[in-house]
């Protein structure tokens, strides 16, 4: 690691060593225990720097930054996920950094055929001249979210260095199991005691985001007719084959997350499982117009529906599940939360984008849980793969705009 290298970006290169993957088929909480691995060690960091600070069974942590204003101001949370993505492995994570970026591809040493290039990610010729972190090509580098982590941590630091910053009473609160969308399944609320919050998990600098998806679940079950296959004609009927078939009736070229961008919704089929008596097929459903949830759910029935149809003997069940909601429909009720965001930006020097999540984060089900809760960028560019990268200068003024942000909401009170 280089000495030399800004504070922000070695707490992130240590935590993205810590194997905090989750697992969206464990019914535990945390879905994984190693997630508690970092999270002790951040409540053990907070507590050196003399900040109150405590991890519970679950593997939340919960962190108070005592007010040093004389004036009533709403307490404001900051909040990160330690969990990474499922997608890929997150085990040995070996973070690279590149101190300033020459503008070219970059191979990546443990997997040479994993290339990062500015012709697929164009915002990386924005760090030309300044350090890069990768990962080496065999894990995700785990930006999603501890480049969050990170930067709340290096705000708490310099808040405790830095007392002529005046601010309200300030929350932390890291979380588990974000990206298997258990985040917030056991978050003790009381014990947190936040007004209002802002999430660190957004990309590229600059962005704002105070819209999501809104989003259901779908479980079709099919329940086919078992027989010996020596002796089945005209009696066994294969409930895989009924899922292939509904599976194959799916539009292919609308109404897919591959086909899809901006504000367009999606129905996406997520796993399947089963055997020729039974199969399972899961599916998300995302749109930014919660009433149109339904209408996809329908639109989703009515397909399996005619497919079961030629099987008379066969039978379905249809189960949809509330996952999350639009957070705009919370935030639009509170503008000063996202106002006194854009105002942190603009002292910080930054134009800001707002754009809408084409996804959750754990603000969607904060602000629905009574903590409004719009997402602040990170820098974290290619989540989920093995291409995934950030750019330091991005990290650095999250930081600037947080220590800005909490100076407005006490200026403001």
């Amino acid at each position: 690691m280089n000495s030399t290298l800004s504070p922000v970006a070695e707490r992130f290169m240590r935590y993205v060593q810590v194997d905090t993957q989750s697992d969206p088929q464990s019914s535990a909480h945390p879905s994984t225990e190693k997630q508690k691995h970092l999270s002790a060690l951040l409540a053990g960091e907070l507590n050196a720097m003399g900040i109150e600070a405590e991890t519970d069974v679950y593997g939340y942590v919960y962190a108070t930054i005592p007010s040093n204003s004389a004036k009533q101001v709403p307490v404001i949370c900051f909040c990160s996920h330690v969990d990474t993505a499922p997608d890929c492995s997150g085990t040995h994570v070996k973070p690279i950094l590149y101190p300033a970026y020459d503008g070219g591809d970059i191979i990546l040493p443990d997997d040479p055929k994993q290339v990062i290039r500015p012709a697929d990610y164009p915002y990386l010729l924005q760090h030309t001249g300044k350090p890069v972190i990768t990962a080496s090509g065999l894990t995700l580098l785990g930006a999603d979210d501890k480049s969050g982590v990170a930067i709340i941590m290096q705000l708490a630091q310099y808040l405790v260095t830095h007392p002529e910053i005046i601010h309200g009473d300030i929350k932390i609160l890291f979380t588990p199991d974000e990206e298997v969308g258990k985040g917030t399944a056991m978050l003790d609320m009381q014990k947190l005691g936040a007004d209002f919050g802002y999430t660190l998990d957004g990309g590229e600098l600059g962005t704002f985001e105070d819209e999501t998806f809104s989003a259901d679940g779908v479980e079709i079950r099919i329940q086919g007719v078992i027989a010996h296959p020596g002796y089945a004609k005209g009696k066994l009927v294969n409930a895989m084959k009924i899922a292939g078939k509904i599976l194959a009736a799916l539009p292919s070229e609308e109404w897919a997350p591959e086909v899809t961008e901006g504000r367009q919704g999606f129905v996406h089929p997520v796993r399947i499982e089963g055997a020729a008596e039974q199969a399972e097929l899961e599916f998300i459903i995302r749109d930014f117009d919660t009433k149109m949830l339904a209408v996809h759910e329908e639109r989703l029935k009515n397909i399996a529906a005619k497919v079961l149809a030629e099987y008379p003997n066969a039978g379905m069940t249809f189960t949809v599940t509330e996952q999350y909601r639009n957070m705009k429909e919370v935030l639009d009720n509170f503008p000063q939360v996202s106002a006194y965001a854009m105002e942190a930006y603009t002292r910080a020097g930054l134009t800001v984008t707002k754009e809408p999540i084409r996804g959750g984060t754990d603000g969607s089900r904060l602000s629905f849980m009574g903590l409004p809760c719009p997402n602040i960028f990170t820098g974290m560019q290619a989540i989920h793969s093995r291409h995934e990268w950030i750019g330091v200068h991005d990290m650095e003024k999250a930081v600037e705009v947080l220590t800005e942000l909490v100076q407005v909401w006490e200026e403001r009170s």
